[in-house]
């Protein structure tokens, strides 16, 4: 199960005893998204739905993308199953929130998100190859450990984002 709302889970050091190595992807996962959320939650309202970089992605976008990035490679690609809107993250090839999905609404579907993965990552096999789909647009699915090894890097370098914007904010400094 994920870990409660409001207790962020522990850094995965190396040295605390996981039981599996799927455990300890799932740990990495859920440590990297609380920190985003943590960092985005802490974030002045006037902030979220701004851009301090010329990418021009603000926080809330950045909230989506990453549900829709577990739910991509996980549950549509992984998994194989009909998902209805895949890439609802994008418009016109950009990152978008509407106006009417507020910070609470996109934390809670991350944090859903990330409920489910864990869920994924706990009850299959790390050699355990993809079911083949449309995700994979006509290549070899990858197994289940390179997802996650992919899914580890596109947090740690998100977070990285997200910290380079909040010291831009208020001069917060990142771990």
């Amino acid at each position: 199960m994920g870990h409660a709302e409001n207790v962020p889970p522990p850094f995965p050091e190396p040295t605390r005893h996981a039981s599996s190595l799927n455990e300890v992807f799932a740990d990495y996962l859920d440590f990297f998204r609380s920190r985003v959320l943590a960092k985005a939650e802490g974030l002045p309202q006037s902030e979220l739905r701004q851009s301090r970089l010329p990418s021009g992605w603000t926080p809330l976008q950045l909230l989506k993308h990453l549900t829709f990035v577990e739910l991509r490679w996980l549950e549509w690609g992984f998994e194989g199953r009909e998902v209805a809107y895949p890439w609802g993250d994008l418009k016109v090839d950009r990152w978008h929130v509407p106006a009417d999905e507020t910070l609470e609404q996109l934390a809670t579907a991350l944090r859903r998100q990330g409920d489910q993965s864990r869920r994924i990552i706990v009850t299959h096999e790390l050699t355990e190859v993809g079911r083949p789909g449309p995700r994979w647009d006509g290549a070899e699915p990858p197994t289940l450990e390179r997802i996650l090894l992919h899914l580890v890097q596109e947090y740690a370098r998100h977070l990285g984002h997200l910290d380079i914007v909040a010291e831009l904010i208020d001069g917060t400094e990142g771990e």
